[in-house]
């Protein structure tokens, strides 16, 4: 739909949207009404085509809410009806009401009945009395085709029941029409049987009592309408009972006259909720979904009413294209080869003619006085229009042809072809007479429709009812002059075959249509002839914005206006044609330069247009704002001046408030020092929150002003208390026993040994060795103490002083030192006589066992890499105060009993452990700077 929008006719391939949105746009520009005709044979696709019609309409005209009410209600109308849509109204213009009561082999009834069967609610079908199988109905049954496979019934009915709601209906309004509908069906599965008189009777009331409950009558009166008749003399009324025949008769046009009536009322009653309350002139498109062309295996009354409609709409096209065309030209002095009008042209003009006779014949039998039969018809046929070329009876063919005509039938040659009609039941179709006495039943029933549709006035009217075919006729004249005062455009509907089957093409069929509707003469008088022709004024009208002679205004002739501006876009002599009141454009392509020069200026012309209004727009606004800004300005820079004289007036009071407090600061506090004291403490205090120390380490505090010293000794020492407790919620247990130890080692080594200030950030640990580094088999020998910490050390022989490298253990009783898989030494604490190491940076310390010990070999000589730590978890374990001794220059050790040893401990450039020339350990450390 989008892609057919608003784009030239001929510029994409033909569609059913081109042809609506040409009609839409030609209505809207030029303000003239037009008409789509969409023609074709029975099941060519033509109510679709109507559908896409609407609908594009739907979606691309512009949309109010109360148009939008009504192009769903105009949508939603087709499948209520069955029907013709044509703009914002429904015209109906032959309800095919035989159908009711009767189906030809492969034929089904309305939809409505099937839809109603299949989709209504258990509960309404069984307030109408109905069961779902259709085959149990008569009046569904006929045809042998109530199941259709390529129809879903019970879809069907969701989309109408719908439609319903949107069309306004009350539930009222919708247990009346159902009634009516069931009411019907009831009445086709009425049963006559023939008494010892010959009269009819009913011997089974149950389906009469339905459809008085239905209707609204009583079940007594309508049993005897049924099967009498009444008869009004000048002074008397007698009832007279009927035949069998006449019975069924009876009944079969009650169920036509009901369904035909209430049809009529669905239309006005649709019709008035399309109703446009605006009222002013307005264009319209009327679309004509036309029944197609109908030849079955038995052709009746409606079949030839059908066909005779299809001549009519085919003369129409022919005299509305070829005729005018030719008459067009000749008015206009354009020289043009003139096409002969081709066969079907002659057979529609003898067609219309032969059928004006015969319904003339059939009215004629209708009405006269005495018996008339359809047999008494087609004598009268064959002896008033046996002559005519194209009418055949038996009687009247050939041998040949003899053999394909039955005794009641006739046949007629038409454009799409011969068909054969029987005349069984014309003059009872013709007649469609509902009995008086069934006429007063029906219009006193209690159903508000069928009041509505058969009202008591009739009675009243002694006059005979028109015929069908004179009703139709007259239907179809109405139509043909609406059809005349309008623009026409064309869809032609081609059945690519007869089993309705997709992708299927029968070309015989295809080509026996497109001859008989002569879409190819069509071509030729188009291509011989001029595409495009329009009159003098509405040409000038459109595209006199390509010249500027023309626009905006052209004060002479239209003719000369036209001339001036098709010179001026350079059209060359062989693309048009002028005659005397049109311009006549040969080629599309001609056409479309044009309407595509005239987009182009449009676009131009609008852009300037909408510069020029928004300009005028735009300094409208300016002017406005700019005197709005000038008056804001002034009353701002007013409330300015006024604040800033108040803010100055303020400066000023607090400026004298604040040196009369400085000058008196130092007095008791007072009126004329208060404000700046107060001033004063809230300053320093915002003041403070930026300075305050964050360790407890940080001694730095901001200084105060001399009022508040004391307040500030007090502040300091909140904040270093609040610091400390800050700081001691953080340390864990593990820190606090780390740091438990750091005392004890200050205590022993600050102030007294090299190193020491060095290692104070150098947190000591649980052990300097896994048990994973000590040997399994030490491990069993000590597996009964607990190991509490562990260092790698080197160890001095006590004679040669050779270095060897062990591991020092400690645990809750004893230190060992131990040599692999080897307790070399083990020293209990209560043996330990004391620790000695030097004063100097070196890693020796000495563990002094007592001499008188027998177990002890000697003092143990160890380098330490954690000597602080080392000794610090040895004193902690050992639980003796002052064991440790910090000697300077040199130690004597225990070597074996009444031998002892010497350290001497000395500086040098580098880090040295040697035995000197008198045979005492010499250890050299590097002095470090203080």
């Amino acid at each position: 739909m989008e892609l057919y929008q608003g784009v030239n006719f001929f510029e994409l391939p033909p569609h059913v949207y081109a042809i609506a949105d040409n009609a839409y746009r030609m209505m809207c520009s030029e303000l003239n009404n037009h008409f789509i005709l969409i023609s074709g044979e029975s099941g060519a696709g033509k109510t679709e085509a109507s559908k896409k019609i609407l609908q594009y309409f739907a979606v691309t005209c512009p949309m109010t809410q109360s148009l939008q009410i009504a192009r769903d209600r105009l949508l939603l109308s087709n499948p209520v009806l069955e029907g013709i849509p044509v703009g914002g109204h429904i015209i109906s213009y032959l309800i095919e009401k035989s159908r009711v009561v009767y189906q030809n082999e492969g034929e089904r009834n309305f939809h409505i009945f099937y839809q109603l069967l299949a989709g209504g609610e258990e509960e309404r079908l069984a307030y109408l009395g109905l069961e779902r199988d259709p085959q149990l109905y008569k009046y569904l049954s006929q045809g042998h085709c109530a199941k259709e496979s390529s129809i879903n019934d019970k879809n069907d009915w969701k989309t109408v029941f719908n439609a319903f709601s949107v069309i306004d209906f009350t539930e009222a309004d919708l247990e009346n029409l159902f009634g009516i509908i069931a009411s019907v069906l009831h009445l086709g599965n009425i049963g006559f049987e023939e008494d010892d008189q010959g009269c009819a009777t009913i011997p089974d009331t149950h389906e009469i009592k339905w459809i008085a409950k239905l209707l609204g009558v009583h079940p007594s009166v309508l049993l005897e309408a049924l099967t009498h008749r009444k008869i009004e003399a000048k002074t008397e009324e007698v009832i007279c009972p009927l035949t069998l025949e006449l019975s069924v008769y009876a009944r079969d046009a009650m169920a036509k006259a009901v369904y035909g009536r209430t049809f009529t009322w669905l239309v006005n009653k649709i019709n008035s909720s399309l109703v446009n309350e605006d009222f002013t002139r307005k264009t319209v498109i009327g679309l004509l979904d036309i029944y197609g062309f109908e030849v079955f295996d038995k052709n009746g009354f409606e079949q030839f009413c059908i066909n005779y409609c299809n001549e009519k709409l085919q003369q129409l096209l022919i005299e509305r294209t070829l005729k005018a065309e030719q008459a067009e030209y000749e008015m206009e002095g354009i020289e043009w080869e003139p096409i002969k009008y081709f066969n079907n042209k002659i057979i529609c003009d003898l067609v219309e003619e032969r059928h004006k006779g015969i319904i003339s014949i059939l009215d004629e039998e209708c009405i006269r006085p005495g018996p008339a039969t359809d047999l008494s018809f087609l004598e009268k046929l064959e002896e008033k229009v046996g002559k005519h070329a194209h009418f055949e009876t038996r009687k009247l063919a050939g041998p040949k042809g003899r053999k394909r005509i039955g005794w009641m039938e006739f046949r007629l040659l038409h454009y799409a072809g011969e068909v054969t009609y029987c005349t069984k039941g014309f003059l009872e179709k013709n007649n469609d007479l509902l009995y008086r006495h069934l006429k007063e039943v029906l219009c006193k029933s209690k159903n508000v429709i069928l009041r509505e549709c058969f009202l008591l006035a009739e009675l009243e009217n002694r006059r005979r009812p028109p015929t069908v075919g004179t009703q139709f006729k007259n239907s179809l004249s109405s139509l043909l002059e609406i059809l005349i005062s309008k623009e026409p455009s064309y869809i032609r509907c081609i059945k690519p075959n007869d089993r309705k089957e997709p992708n299927k093409f029968d070309d015989f069929l295809i080509r026996h249509q497109i001859k008989y509707l002569g879409l190819m003469e069509h071509l030729r008088v188009r291509r011989a002839g001029f595409a495009y022709r329009r009159k003098y004024e509405h040409f000038l009208q459109r595209y006199k914005s390509l010249c500027p002679d023309t626009w905006p205004h052209w004060h002479g002739p239209p003719a000369e206006g036209v001339e001036r501006l098709i010179k001026y876009i350079g059209y060359k002599p062989e693309e048009y044609k002028l005659g005397k009141t049109k311009i006549f454009i040969r080629f599309p392509r001609t056409l479309f330069a044009t309407e595509d020069a005239f987009e182009f200026s449009k676009h131009q012309l609008v852009a300037r247009i909408q510069a020029t209004y928004k300009r005028c727009l735009g300094r409208r606004e300016y002017v406005k704002k700019r005197q709005a800004a000038i008056k804001l300005e002034a009353h701002w820079r007013g409330a300015l001046a006024r604040k800033a004289i108040q803010r100055r007036k303020w400066a000023v009071r607090i400026i004298r408030k604040f040196i009369k407090g400085f000058i008196s600061r130092n007095k008791p506090l007072c009126p004329d020092n208060e404000e700046f004291i107060v001033f004063v403490r809230k300053n320093y205090i915002l003041n403070l929150r930026y300075h305050l120390p964050k360790t407890v380490l940080d001694k730095s505090w901001l200084r105060p002003p001399g009022i508040l010293e004391n307040a500030s000794d007090l502040l300091r020492k909140m904040c270093v208390r609040n610091l400390v407790q800050k700081y001691c919620r953080g340390i864990t247990a593990e820190r606090k026993a780390m740091m438990q130890q750091k005392v004890v080692t200050s205590e022993i080594f600050r102030g007294r040994k090299d190193g020491y200030t060095e290692s104070l950030n150098q947190p000591f640990v649980n052990s300097r060795i896994d048990e994973g580094d000590i040997n399994p088999k030490v491990l069993q020998l000590i597996s009964h103490e607990k190991i509490q910490y562990g260092v790698p050390v080197i160890k001095y022989d006590r004679k040669g002083f050779k270095a060897r490298q062990r591991q020092l253990i400690l645990t809750q009783k004893a230190a060992y030192v131990v040599e692999l898989a080897k307790i070399k030494q083990k020293i209990e604490y209560s043996a330990l006589k004391g620790v000695s190491t030097s004063n100097l940076s070196d890693g020796i310390l000495v563990i002094h066992v007592s001499p008188e010990d027998s177990k002890q070999k000697g003092d143990a000589v160890l380098q330490c890499g954690h000597v602080f730590e080392a000794v610090t978890k040895l004193v902690m374990l050992v639980k003796k105060e002052n064991i440790v001794s910090v000697v300077q220059g040199s130690l004597q050790f225990f070597i074996s009993p009444g031998k002892e040893g010497t350290i001497v401990f000395d500086t040098g450039p580098e880090e040295q452990v040697y035995k000197n020339k008198n045979g005492q350990l010499t250890v050299v450390s590097v002095r470090r700077k203080s």
